[in-house]
């Protein structure tokens, strides 16, 4: 495949996905003060696995960590599994703010991103038994798309973070598994190949943050989590290339955990998140099998 055809493809699965309206979610609830510390809650619309309470799925949007890209974007993909039988909370959480001198937004918010994600886990369980009737929080499996594929890893890895890191828990997260999509998994592999235009760097404040901040937030540092964990990624991503979950699959082997990693033939980088594709089956058979 020429670079001019490869790039014709990922632009057009990017828009199959980003052209998709809104689903609107049956109840939001805040986790925060912040406008942006929200959970999205979509009901099962149909009943899945062997039956009995659904399993909750906690959805974590990508976009680079950037403001342009929220929760809206996912929420086909939201509405797609509640339709698959799962009870769903989509969060948000806060992102980059516009670049100096009116630039491009920047990678994530220090430490907002990880405060809002590790309060979002935190508050789920009372959340989810208010909006989720009938919902089995003790069946809960993380998935997360891109970006949201790391903070996926970092949340199901809290309990391995520096002891004077504010986020760290006491015991692993009470989770069936996690189901990361595409996920930057790898600080120093992404920082290597400048995945999503020096994302990672920028989320960890720039050169002087990000060798400082590394072990509190790259994922590939933070082994054996002790959960079941898979990684789904499209052989033909060229936005986070198969190298990063390769990398990270690697790492998980050393530390002496088996991560499964699932690598889809002419796939790219949005397809895992799109209802219309085939990969997105393929990701809710792989949630399914962790959450029953």
């Amino acid at each position: 495949m020429t670079d001019d055809v490869a790039a014709a493809r990922a632009a057009a699965e990017e828009e199959s996905v980003l052209s998709r309206p809104p689903v609107d979610p049956d109840a939001t609830a805040a986790y925060g003060d912040d406008p942006d510390q929200l959970i999205d809650f979509y009901v099962p619309r149909a009943t899945g696995g062997p039956g009995g309470p659904a399993p909750v799925v906690v959805v974590l949007h990508g976009g680079a960590w950037r403001a342009p890209y929220d929760r809206r974007h996912i929420s086909p993909f939201a509405g797609f599994l509640a339709r698959r039988g799962f009870a769903v909370a989509s969060v948000e959480y806060r992102r980059g703010a516009g670049g100096a001198g009116g630039g491009d937004p920047v990678a994530g918010r220090w430490p907002c991103t990880f405060d809002d994600v590790a309060a979002a886990l935190d508050a789920l369980p009372e959340l989810a038994h208010r909006h989720l009737s009938g919902a089995d929080p003790r069946r809960t499996v993380v998935t997360g798309h891109s970006a949201g594929g790391h903070l996926a890893l970092w949340a199901a890895a809290r309990h391995l973070l520096p002891a004077d890191a504010p986020w760290r828990t006491d015991r692993p997260a009470p989770l069936r598994g996690v189901v990361a999509l595409a996920p930057i998994a790898d600080f120093a592999v992404a920082d290597k190949l400048d995945v999503c235009g020096g994302a990672v760097r920028q989320l960890l404040g720039g050169d002087e943050g990000f060798v400082e901040r590394q072990p509190y937030a790259d994922p590939a540092l933070l082994l054996p989590t002790g959960i079941a964990t898979t990684v789904v990624q499209g052989r033909t991503d060229a936005d986070v290339p198969q190298t990063v979950a390769e990398s990270y699959a690697e790492a998980a082997a050393k530390a002496g955990e088996v991560v499964g990693l699932t690598l889809l033939e002419d796939v790219g980088h949005f397809p895992l998140i799109d209802p219309a594709a085939d990969a997105c089956a393929v990701v809710a058979e792989e949630i399914a099998q962790l959450a029953w």
